[in-house]
């Protein structure tokens, strides 16, 4: 009779499994030193190598004569323990045994001691199929279970067994195989059975089975069965009702392009042709994945934006498993195609049609001061805050941290940052200049103004694809509000590189925020690091009673420019008189 390959090649021994090397090598460790213990639980995927894993140190933990953990397979205890009618080895299917009679009959015959065997082991698969009673009756027993005997409980959902009986056991997480050692795996299966077949078709079954090795030689089977013949990328695509990849790139152009007849079209194909719609969509994650990484790492040419590429599948993502759970998954996935086109492809296309906001030709800092203080320094007090209780000025600290946006990470151009400010000159008091900004904006910070100013960012949302000022608007939003004061906006960012590249460019960055926003306010950038020095010394500075006073910000000093320097005179007719050129 014919044995399924899965089956066929189902490891025997702790040197045949694969992809699981760190819990085989402890387990081999726990044999060789004798510390293996009384209860595990084995937990991951399906068709990772539970059950498999289970039976193996079964058979291991009984061995008279192990071999560097690895039952040597010829006592006579390793005889009984691989033969069919071992009674001493009991595999429980927790899915049809999951009452409490099953389990308080397992107690009630755990005391007899191993007929063979040295130990008695229980493997008890999908355990969390135990009703609640089960597991209460299950509890005793592992808490003082009989030398004899050992517990491997098996489980693809760990989250709903209850933590008494894990708190109980040595837990193993068994983690998705990797495509490359499932292919290894499938091209020595392919060698011993005289099949011959694609590699283009090896690497796709690997990457179809997402980490199981049963799937992937249950898929290697059914195309042993389909043809005699070497198996090619068309019968894959055949048996499996599955895309090829000239078909999901072309689909992807549609979507990404918003050619919505198109779209529905291909949709209508697919499912009357009797497609799996859902592996459809794992298809074009696995293919846009790939795309991505070429674009990135090879620099390899993508056909379409790159940035709603990005976003559409990080969609497909969130939204798989409401796909998958879906009544009617047809249906479902076309809403979610039109409403994608709808909401990014189309938004897109208006704000890069209806806006132009051209680059400023200006090459200096010409925002640093467009609204100078001059003011003679004096005490003005800060957000009111002599008409407020020493607790509500310690909620400084809560305030600003509610307020924080997190703005998901945008597709910014390190690139154009690094071009744009190649060509700047330095403005060499910048930090004196960020400083007195940032005090000045604590001086008058207010919370009103605050959330105003924060409901102006998120228009830049609409401008994230612009081939123009896109790289700007994204670097923007990847920086948190702090503080706002009438004139001055204090921003921050993770990191010391986004804070220097943007100083460089400054300017520009204030230019396309007034276009966007209409807000002609300045801005102050830090990191976050600095931000909460800044903000500790702000909030003990209040609590003992240090008034902020403003103060007059520098001048613009520019590094080492010539006077009848083209780019010094362009600053002296921006700035007039408060630029000084050093």
């Amino acid at each position: 009779m014919y044995q399924a390959l899965y089956r066929k090649y189902r490891p025997i021994d702790f040197q045949s499994v694969v992809g699981q090397d760190a819990i085989v090598k402890t387990l081999k460790n726990s044999i060789i030193h004798q510390t293996f213990c009384h209860a595990y639980m084995f937990f991951g995927p399906r068709g990772t190598g539970k059950t498999t894993v289970s039976k193996i140190f079964a058979r291991s933990v009984n061995c008279l004569n192990t071999k560097d953990g690895i039952a040597c397979g010829e006592c006579d205890c390793c005889k009984v323990s691989f033969s069919k009618n071992c009674i001493d080895i009991i595999e429980i299917d927790a899915a049809s045994n999951n009452g409490v009679d099953e389990i308080r009959e397992l107690r009630n015959k755990i005391n007899l001691v191993p007929s063979d065997l040295k130990y008695k082991v229980y493997i008890i698969d999908e355990v969390h199929m135990l009703s609640i009673g089960a597991f209460n009756a299950l509890l005793k027993t592992l808490e003082e279970p009989p030398e004899h005997a050992i517990f491997i409980l098996a489980t693809t959902d760990p989250q709903k067994v209850p933590e008494t009986i894990i708190s109980r056991c040595q837990c193993f997480s068994f983690k998705r195989i990797s495509s490359e050692v499932i292919q290894e795996r499938l091209k020595f299966v392919c060698s011993n059975e005289k099949i011959k077949i694609d590699d283009e078709v090896l690497e796709s079954i690997a990457t179809i089975s997402e980490g199981g090795m049963r799937d992937a030689l249950g898929l290697l089977d059914k195309l042993v069965s389909y043809t005699d013949k070497k198996i090619t990328m068309d019968d894959y695509i055949e048996v499996n009702g599955i895309l090829s990849n000239k078909q999901i790139d072309s689909f992807l152009e549609y979507v990404i392009t918003g050619n919505v007849v198109a779209v529905l079209n291909n949709i209508n194909e697919f499912d009357n042709c009797g497609k799996n719609l859902i592996q459809i969509l794992i298809q074009i994650l696995n293919y846009g994945r790939n795309l991505l990484i070429d674009y990135y790492i090879k620099n390899k040419r993508i056909n379409y934006s790159v940035d709603l590429l990005q976003i559409f599948l990080n969609n497909i993502n969130e939204k798989m498993f409401d796909i998958k759970r879906s009544g009617n998954t047809r249906i479902y996935l076309e809403l979610f195609l039109l409403k994608f086109i709808n909401d990014y492809v189309n938004t897109s296309k208006e704000s890069v049609k209806n806006v132009d906001i051209k680059e400023n030709s200006s090459i200096v800092e010409k925002n640093i001061s467009s609204n100078p203080v001059n003011i003679n320094s004096k005490t003005i007090p800060t957000k009111n805050l002599d008409n407020q209780s020493d607790d509500e000025e310690y909620d400084f600290d809560k305030e600003f941290d509610d307020e924080d946006t997190d703005v998901e990470d945008s597709f910014s151009s390190d690139n154009h940052l690094s071009v744009e400010a190649s060509s700047l000159p330095v403005v060499l008091n910048m930090d004196e200049i960020m400083k007195v900004r940032i005090h000045n904006t604590l001086a008058l910070a207010d919370k009103k103004l605050l959330k105003e100013e924060m409901d102006k960012f998120q228009l830049l949302n609409d401008f994230t694809f612009d081939q123009e000022i896109g790289y700007i608007v994204c670097s923007l939003l990847d920086s948190k509000v702090r503080v706002v004061s009438k004139d001055n906006i204090i921003i921050s960012f993770p990191y010391d590189s986004n804070v220097k590249q943007d100083l460089l460019i400054l300017d520009k960055i204030s230019d396309v925020y007034q276009k966007i926003t209409n807000s002609s306010k300045n801005f102050a950038i830090i990191t976050d690091d600095e931000w909460e020095t800044i903000k500790n010394e702000y909030i003990q500075n209040i609590k003992n009673g240090v008034k902020y006073e403003i103060q007059e910000e520098p001048k613009v000093i520019l590094e080492e420019i010539k006077n009848n320097d083209i780019i010094s005179n362009s600053a002296v007719e921006l700035f007039g008189d408060i630029v000084e050129i050093e």
